[in-house]
């Protein structure tokens, strides 16, 4: 006992608004309390202003580059909507904190990597996620043959719901708009508004 109180775990708190409107103090306030409570030790929190689909988020970066490093044991959110938009996403990041030993908590879900029934939930998770990748290739390949059946060039054709939900998927794993078209073979312009009206969802969402 003694022991444990003379070397806490060491925590990190990440902590995300999407517009400088909002303020992130009641994150804060709630992974304090939870961190107390449990015994870890706050020893850096990140707090930044980004959107859920925006690509740049730098102490997200600068948070995981700290855990490669060692740190801290443990991480702390609110709700699993502060670290991305995109299961893809959330998955990798799981697994990058399991490679590096680091147990992941979010408060909101109740969901903590340290315990059996929080490690079970992480692989399911990851099960899913292949899931929705295989989905989104099955439709967008639907929806590529149909305009092909159709006698339609791919680059040139009116925009199938296929390809618009194709586009909608690369953009919440982060993908740039110009990557999109190319990889989808579809005008830039189809990809810039269906990317636009998509990040403006995710901002108001």
């Amino acid at each position: 006992m003694d022991c444990q109180k003379a070397h806490p775990r060491r925590a990190a708190i990440y902590a995300r608004v999407s517009t400088g409107e909002q303020t992130p103090e009641n994150q804060l306030i709630r992974l304090r309390e939870v961190a107390e409570r449990a015994g870890w030790e706050v020893v850096q929190e990140y707090v930044e202003t980004a959107s859920g689909a925006s690509r740049s988020r730098p102490l997200l970066d600068a948070m995981m580059k700290d855990a490669a490093r060692r740190r801290f044991d443990i991480v702390l959110a609110w709700d699993v909507s502060r670290l991305g938009r995109s299961l893809h996403q959330l998955v990798a990041l799981f697994e990058t904190l399991r490679t590096l030993g680091v147990d992941l908590v979010l408060d909101k879900q109740g969901f903590d990597t340290s315990t059996p029934a929080g490690r079970m939930m992480m692989q399911m998770c990851a099960v899913f996620a292949e899931f929705e990748r295989e989905m989104i290739v099955d439709r967008t390949k639907a929806g590529l043959a149909r305009a092909r059946a159709r006698g339609k060039q791919i680059g040139r054709a009116p925009a199938s719901e296929a390809i618009k939900e194709a586009i909608r998927a690369l953009r919440a794993d982060g993908m740039g708009m110009d990557r999109i078209a190319r990889k989808l073979k579809c005008g830039k312009g189809l990809s810039q508004t269906v990317c636009q009206q998509f990040d403006k969802e995710m901002e108001n969402g």
